[in-house]
């Protein structure tokens, strides 16, 4: 069975190069990929979802 990568939020912070109070901000507005929490409370992303809300974002810009 192969894992799924999981991004955490630094990671995304990283790749899309914004700040974490940004992805914070973007995620109460509903406008973040759908996360998950863990039982320590640190939220992760499937890199599945977020190549998915990224490739969402392209087709609203055209």
């Amino acid at each position: 069975m192969s894992k799924a990568e999981k991004l955490t939020v630094a990671d995304i912070c990283t790749e899309l190069r914004i700040t974490r109070s940004t992805f914070y901000d973007w995620r109460q507005k509903g406008r973040a990929p759908r996360c998950f929490r863990l039982p320590n409370g640190e939220l992760r992303i499937y890199r599945s979802e977020f190549d998915r809300w990224l490739a969402g974002l392209e087709d609203d810009a055209r």
